[in-house]
């Protein structure tokens, strides 16, 4: 059975909603005090008064399960089941691929109303991909020792599939292009547009990336600097009212010029601790076409008083493919695959040989 699931780059586990797909026969509650329920740091006792299925039984031990999207927290039965994933020599188009079993595999059983809110289509739970001894990553590494990697690639476009490689490279997304020697970097340093720094005394310390906010977000000070700055270096083309939440700094679209990376605007560089690595955005990932004939900066508002003062959003990611080492908790990044005439819809699980 195949089930859609939302990506929670900072997840702690994956959860389901086992009301709708309970019909497994190899499912299994571990009692509570269990070893995995110390493995999943529970020490809550769970009790359920509704007949007993898949996400309801007695003496099991309760995990807490979150919808990052909506902020809402409910206590799920940890569960143990087979997991089927897909695997891969990382070959790209015109090599088969097969299915591999985590026979043990521990996750959560959450309550339905937990996927209230704005989530896409028949999604039934979040796959957590953080720092945590039951996240997916570090359980694909101790079940096939693929070491506690992964590597994200998320699609631009709404009608072709991205992927997330678990364990390392190689990453060919099209026959010659291997993007798995991506550069391991620190904290974020320093910001620049269009080449020169923007003047700011931010601390970037704790900035957050997150698959599951839309734009990246900014805290108030730096966003006012951010695009304000922005707007001088690009003065070329006329800017429109911003009437589009939740971007302030709108132009129009029809006087954009087009580049091989999106449209001809000034480049965004993230620059880190060592000044030689950054991560570079170009217009495919910082312009949006809000509307006809407005194309808008990409970047939103948190306000003055944010958790971080920089969450970089899932349309920053689209295109880039982002290789998170847990293991040694750094971060590697490619900039914009468009830029190496492939993009991340390119790989093909599908064909043979």
């Amino acid at each position: 059975m195949s089930i859609p699931f939302v990506v929670d780059l900072n997840g702690k586990l994956l959860w389901v909603n086992c009301e709708k797909h309970n019909l497994s026969s190899t499912y299994n509650a571990p009692f509570c005090h269990s070893t995995q329920c110390s493995r999943a740091n529970s020490h809550y006792c769970h009790k359920c008064i509704s007949p007993v299925r898949p996400g309801c039984h007695n003496n099991t031990c309760g995990v807490l399960t979150t919808n990052p999207i909506t902020n809402r927290n409910a206590i799920g039965e940890l569960a143990q089941d087979l997991l089927a994933i897909q695997s891969t020599r990382g070959l790209g188009p015109c090599r088969s691929s097969s299915m591999v079993i985590a026979p043990q595999f521990i996750f959560a059983c959450a309550p339905s109303f937990l996927l209230n809110g704005p989530l896409p289509k028949n999604v039934q739970g979040m796959v957590g991909l953080g720092h945590s001894p039951i996240s997916l990553p570090s359980q694909l590494a101790s079940n096939f020792g693929i070491g506690a990697k992964f590597g994200l690639c998320l699609t631009s476009s709404p009608n072709t599939n991205g992927v997330i490689f678990f364990g390392d490279g190689p990453y060919n997304m099209t026959p010659g292009i291997d993007i798995s020697n991506t550069t391991a970097y620190t904290p974020l340093s320093t910001i620049k547009i269009n080449e020169k720094i923007v003047p700011t005394k931010q601390d970037f310390s704790g900035t957050i990336i997150s698959a599951t906010t839309p734009y990246t977000i900014l805290e108030h000070s730096l966003f006012a600097t951010f695009t304000r700055f922005f707007a001088n270096q690009f003065s070329k083309v006329p800017q429109v009212k911003p009437v589009v939440s939740p971007f302030g700094v709108c132009f129009d679209s029809t006087k954009l010029p087009s580049t091989q990376v999106g449209p001809g605007v000034p480049n965004i560089d993230f620059v880190l601790h060592d000044r030689n690595a950054l991560w570079r955005i170009f217009g495919a990932n910082s312009i949006v076409q809000a509307r006809p004939g407005v194309a808008c900066l990409a970047f939103a508002d948190g306000g003055p008083s944010p958790k971080s003062p920089i969450v970089i959003g899932a349309y920053q990611l689209e295109d880039n493919l982002l290789q998170f080492d847990l293991a040694q908790s750094r971060l590697g990044f490619s900039s914009s695959l468009l830029s190496k005439h492939t993009s991340c819809a390119k790989f093909n699980f599908t064909s043979t040989p």
